[in-house]
């Protein structure tokens, strides 16, 4: 019986019926002109014996509404087939949406039921000083987890509706690195953080400074979190290539598998499996990492030599030439 469903199921799965609706046709077209052929040339066989007109037989228009049949069954095909990518497509996107909402409410439900276990046992029992303050950090943590994970849902949502609240300015993109790094040194305590400049000079140039924030905040954070050294290394490398200015960042983390280097910037997309570190997230940072970058004119690349080998992330932005 169970096989019988599955012979069902497939039999009326999205790409059979594609494949069997694309022969169909195909096969349709293929018939009638063989038909038409075979017609034709009874038709002449006739005309030759009682010394017709061919031309009262056989209009030259016919070949033309074949020609135009033919166009028209390729356009049908190819319609088809985009119908048939879209709605892959949305099947993936389903998938993917389906794996976040599960992940994201799992994110959700772990620091809420720390949190939830420690208030109760601060109900139930005394505690010293110092117990109080370890079991206070721990809620400062799961609260820290709960507001990044809210924060990137909000900050999708102003991205993908164009809503940025500030304005854009020209700044110092070195200083501008500095600055973050310097602000955000509590997240960064135990990582050494090297930045490259061999030109000596600097990189005006017209952010939105909370975005830009947004963008250093996700790659950075991955460097950290995605890393099992005892000293995660961040090298930040700032250097020109025609017209274009590259900002690499550079760590010693566990790596990226090469098939999955163009798949994590899709939005909701988690690399590695479900028991894995490599899972951890919701699926977001790296997506609105490339689409701030898109809105400052750029794009983000990854590369790495597998797991690992550590992974360079590289923001690539239009840069105009100027007097140092």
């Amino acid at each position: 019986m169970e096989q019988a469903i599955t012979r069902i199921k497939w039999f009326f799965h999205p790409i059979f019926i594609f494949i069997f609706s694309t022969v169909a046709l195909a096969t349709s077209l293929i018939l009638y002109i063989y038909w038409y052929m075979e017609v034709s040339t009874g038709l002449k066989e006739v005309a030759q014996r009682f010394n017709l007109d061919h031309g009262q037989l056989l209009e030259s228009e016919t070949w033309v509404v074949i020609l135009i049949l033919s166009i028209l069954v390729g356009i049908i095909l190819i319609g088809i087939f985009i119908i048939f990518v879209y709605n892959q497509k949305t099947i993936q996107l389903y998938r993917l949406q389906y794996n976040f909402i599960n992940n994201f409410t799992h994110e959700l439900k772990t620091p809420v039921t720390s949190l939830k276990l420690y208030l109760e046992t601060f109900m139930k029992h005394e505690f010293s000083r110092d117990d109080q303050k370890k079991y206070l950090d721990y809620m400062v943590q799961d609260v820290g987890r709960l507001s990044e994970n809210i924060n990137r849902i909000l900050n999708l949502a102003r991205i993908e509706s164009k809503i940025y609240g500030e304005e854009f300015v020209v700044v110092d993109l070195l200083a501008t690195v500095e600055q973050f790094i310097t602000d955000n040194d509590h997240l960064f305590h135990n990582c050494i953080i090297n930045i490259h400049n061999s030109s000596g000079r600097s990189f005006p140039y017209r952010i939105n400074i909370s975005l830009f924030d947004m963008l250093l905040m996700n790659l950075m954070t991955n460097a950290v979190k995605y890393n099992e050294s005892e000293k995660p290394r961040i090298d930040i490398t700032f250097k020109l290539y025609h017209r274009r200015l590259h900002i690499r960042f550079e760590d010693n983390g566990i790596g990226i598998e090469k098939t999955e280097i163009k798949k994590i910037f899709k939005k909701f997309y988690q690399s590695g499996q479900a028991d894995d570190m490599t899972a951890r997230g919701s699926g977001l940072g790296l997506h609105l990492v490339q689409n701030i970058a898109r809105i400052h004119k750029g794009k983000v690349i990854a590369q790495s030599d597998g797991h690992g080998k550590g992974a360079v992330f590289t923001v690539i932005l239009p840069f105009k030439l100027t007097a140092p």
